[in-house]
């Protein structure tokens, strides 16, 4: 199996972690775990040819679509496996490398459909809540990014509207947050 060089970097800052640890590959699991766990973040049809990289570089299966999914990060604080395609590669490379990230050209599409949890909802490089603030813990999701920052003018930044919103708005990482359940599954942890 091949190394994915970004993803140690991704794993640490995509989901808002502060040491090494949280990017450590779970311990017990096989490979065959991994690639279920990683492919239930997103729909079948697209997860059935997505390539699967772990958070250690590893690829443990190669892809034929486009799409990328990982498994969930074992010292994360809930359930938060993702398939995303080639723009939000783009992003997440611009983001982890502290870059422009004029990369993305298209509108992009990510996948957590098992939900994820963010440490701020306003920055970008949170690794933790804001004193007085609470992690956004979010059910089944997708993500759309876009070229456009104006398309996301007339959108929400309040994650607890029940609809779509903006996360890291005003920011060059801001995309939509479109809960897949409806309100109820949108949680926040205090």
């Amino acid at each position: 199996m091949r190394p994915f060089p970004l993803l140690t970097a991704l794993s640490i800052a995509f989901l808002g972690l502060a040491t090494v640890a949280g990017a450590q590959e779970k311990e017990g699991m096989s490979p065959k775990a991994k690639i279920a766990e990683a492919v239930s973040a997103g729909p079948a049809e697209l997860a059935t040819n997505a390539a699967v990289v772990d958070w250690d570089g590893t690829v443990l299966r190669e892809g034929s679509n486009g799409w990328t999914c990982f498994p969930d990060v074992k010292d994360s604080p809930g359930t938060d496996p993702m398939c995303l395609d080639q723009q939000w590669m783009k992003w997440a490379d611009a983001w982890v490398n502290k870059k422009d990230a004029t990369g993305v050209t298209e509108i992009g599409i990510g996948y957590m459909l098992r939900g994820g949890y963010d440490a701020s909802n306003t920055d970008p490089y949170a690794t933790g809540p804001a004193e007085g603030d609470d992690w956004i813990r979010s059910g089944p999701h997708l993500m759309v990014i876009t070229p456009d920052a104006a398309a996301l003018d007339n959108l929400p930044t309040d994650p607890k509207s029940g609809g779509p919103w903006v996360m890291w708005k005003g920011t060059p990482f801001a995309h939509i947050m479109v809960p897949i359940s409806g309100p109820k599954a949108m949680k926040h942890k205090h």
